[in-house]
């Protein structure tokens, strides 16, 4: 579902809520967080879609690897995996067995374990998981404590909406998939685990809403407001060239309205037509998005540059509302 649809089907909810829920949908974050005593929480979450590639087994590590993503971005660590498909009933065995391999691959990749699942039929196909994983309460990173004067960090390049969105329409070229399935196949633990050593504000992954949907909730959560310069995002090869094509996926105009609407986002007039598309672009396991203070930042910059870590900075929390991008 979309960023909007999705919003006014929670907001029409009754849910019971319990003191010990330290997270859940009275504020959105990327996973949901339960107490279990004064040194450990669980944080739970799950995730599935279609296939984005044709490899049944690559797909099945990005889907995994996309799941996992929610525990790291929270500040957690996965222990646990269930499986959750559908596939049509005349789908080789072969097939299925390649996707679920994929997954149980990459989810041992992050130190856990797949211990179970449920499939269902259906035409298209669809895999992912019910991840869980655990962390200390006061090691939490949400969504909403970003702070005026913090640092934004970018930890993946955007663009694999795009790209893609390109060879589906066979107008892509196969070196710029590569790429991106190489990026979507990397977890965000090596990341994690280098964010566990600070004390950073706030963090989220990129995935289905894009860089300014979940930005946007994150400058929502926290109230203030964000400065992004469109000149220092990393983009994937090709990614640009696409989106100036203007071969975007559908979810990318869908995310762009939703934030755009009633002024949110105001654009300096220079800004490059193709980047401010990819703001929106929705991503498939996409890299975190970090809100540190200055001095934090730099440190992580520095660590990150020792580990060989991708890490851009592409903009500051300012105080206020809404989002401009320079």
């Amino acid at each position: 579902m979309g960023p909007g649809a999705l919003s006014e089907v929670i907001a029409g909810l009754n849910l019971p809520t319990h003191p010990q829920l330290l997270v859940g949908l009275t504020v959105s974050d990327d996973a949901a967080v339960y107490q279990l005593n004064a040194e450990t929480a669980l944080v739970q979450t799950v995730d599935f879609f279609p296939p984005i590639v044709d490899d049944p087994y690559t797909y099945g590590a990005i889907a995994a690897a996309n799941a996992l993503s929610d525990v790291y971005a929270m500040g957690g660590t996965p222990i646990l995996a269930l499986a959750i498909a559908a596939f049509p009933a005349d789908l080789p065995a072969a097939i299925i067995q390649a996707i679920m391999q994929g997954g149980a691959d990459k989810v041992a990749e992050a130190g856990a374990v797949i211990a179970g699942g449920h499939t269902v039929v259906d035409k298209e196909p669809k895999y992912g998981l019910c991840v869980t994983g655990l962390i200390h309460p006061a090691r939490i990173t949400p969504k909403a404590n970003a702070q005026p004067g913090d640092v934004l960090l970018l930890t993946k390049p955007l663009g694999t909406g795009a790209i893609t969105t390109a060879i589906k329409r066979n107008l892509g070229d196969p070196a710029h998939l590569a790429a991106a399935v190489a990026s979507m196949l990397q977890l965000n633990r090596a990341m994690a685990t280098i964010l566990s050593g600070f004390a950073v504000h706030s963090v989220t992954d990129i995935t289905g809403f894009g860089l300014l949907g979940h930005a946007a909730e994150i400058a929502r959560n926290s109230q203030v407001g964000l400065h992004i310069e469109a000149a220092a995002l990393p983009l994937l090869p090709g990614a640009h060239e696409y989106a100036t094509a203007g071969i975007v996926p559908g979810g990318l105009l869908t995310n762009q309205r939703f934030v755009e609407q009633d002024g949110y986002v105001r654009y300096a007039p220079a800004i490059d037509p193709a980047r401010q598309l990819l703001l929106f672009d929705p991503q498939t396991s996409g890299g975190l998005l970090i809100a540190a203070p200055p001095a934090v930042a730099a440190a992580i910059q520095a660590r990150c540059a020792a580990a060989d870590q991708p890490c851009w900075a592409i903009g500051q929390v300012t105080p206020g509302s809404g989002i401009e991008v320079g």
